[in-house]
């Protein structure tokens, strides 16, 4: 079924199949069909008359009173027409963007930003709470290579003769940003090039320059949204001790299992496809159980609806979060996530593959 506007102005003002795509169900020739809905279509001030035209299309004609009424409307009200009065709705809690500390922000990140700040205008708009969060990763493994990549960059610009650990991240990025550190922080850069390397302890800190990160992350945004929430997996989730409350949690709801020395959450009791580790059997938490701790205390504690908003590499992601959640007493509208699809750049005819590793933001 379709509706349209008809390009002759004495064909209605909007059009619908409705009619035809009935007919087969109704057992009825279309037109028959259209008689139908014409004879009972109830009496509205909107329209003025329906007429049937060709096999079955019904043709709908506005009333011109009515359109000149409601024009006055959005006239009279302005911005403010379509929304909704304020304090009527829900509490909304909006994470998009969230880019890895890995590198620059890249063309997807930008899509995900524009899509983010529309819904939470929109819902706003609508007369809903809404908040909006930028999660920063830095911990976990990738953030340490990231953290010994930049070490070596440092010491590089120092003059020494140092060559990228296997798994670094060879981005020219962080030759700028070694060089720029060193210049506005010599001191801090001294300090930070005496520590042991990082080694991925299971409670790592932030290194100091994510602030430096952060902060151009947030002039790379600057005509995008202003995030309402800055939370950070290492100072917020992990030093806060959230996976290992969200654990307790689920074990005490009876949950979890262990076998093979690992620790085990029920998933599949959830609708999941199968069951997730939470820890692993040398003691180390997944980072599932650690943003099932982000989700649980650090969106929904505080809000009725959170959205993730994810890439299209995220879909199997889904299910086990959700279980998690329902599983936490959460009702399952409580958490959705909407997938933004990437984009696809050509150079020379050829697609380009964006790689933050490497630096290619666009």
């Amino acid at each position: 079924m379709f509706w349209e506007v008809p390009r002759d102005e004495r064909h209605g003002d909007y059009a619908t199949n409705v009619a035809m795509t009935l007919a087969r169900a109704a057992r009825q020739p279309p037109r028959k069909v259209a008689e139908a809905i014409v004879s009972h279509f109830p009496r509205i001030a909107a329209v003025e008359r329906l007429e049937i035209a060709g096999p079955g299309f019904v043709n709908v004609f506005l009333s011109p009173a009515w359109c000149a009424r409601a024009l006055g409307d959005i006239l009279s009200q302005g911005a403010t027409y379509g929304g909704a009065e304020a304090g009527t709705g829900k509490r909304y809690l909006l994470e998009f963007v969230s880019a890895n500390p890995t590198g620059p922000l890249v063309i997807v990140n930008a899509r995900a930003a524009a899509v983010g700040d529309a819904l939470a205008r929109i819902l706003r708009f609508r007369g809903h709470t809404v908040e909006t969060q930028y999660y920063v990763n830095d911990a976990g493994n990738q953030f340490h290579a990231l953290a010994r990549s930049f070490v070596v960059r440092l010491r590089q610009a120092l003059g020494e003769a140092v060559e990228l650990p296997e798994a670094a991240y060879p981005g020219e990025y962080l030759v700028d940003l070694a060089a720029d550190y060193l210049k506005r922080d010599p001191e801090g850069a001294g300090a930070l090039l005496a520590r042991p390397e990082p080694s991925g302890s299971k409670r790592p800190g932030a290194m100091p320059w994510v602030t430096w990160w952060r902060a151009s992350v947030r002039c790379s945004l600057t005509t995008a949204p202003q995030f309402d929430r800055w939370s950070h997996e290492a100072a917020d989730v992990r030093a806060a001790g959230l996976p290992e409350r969200v654990i307790e949690a689920l074990t005490a709801a009876g949950h979890t299992y262990e076998q093979d020395g690992a620790l085990w959450f029920r998933s599949t009791a959830f609708g999941d496809d199968k069951d997730r580790v939470l820890r692993k059997s040398d003691g180390e938490l997944t980072y599932f159980a650690v943003d099932i701790g982000f989700h649980h205390f650090g969106k929904l504690g505080d809000v009725d609806h959170a959205i993730d908003f994810l890439g299209p590499d995220h879909h199997g992601y889904v299910s086990r979060i959700r279980a998690a959640m329902q599983a936490l007493g959460h009702p399952p509208e409580a958490f959705d996530v909407l997938i933004v699809q990437l984009v696809t750049l050509l150079r020379d005819g050829q697609p380009v593959r964006m790689s933050k590793r490497r630096g290619n933001s666009c």
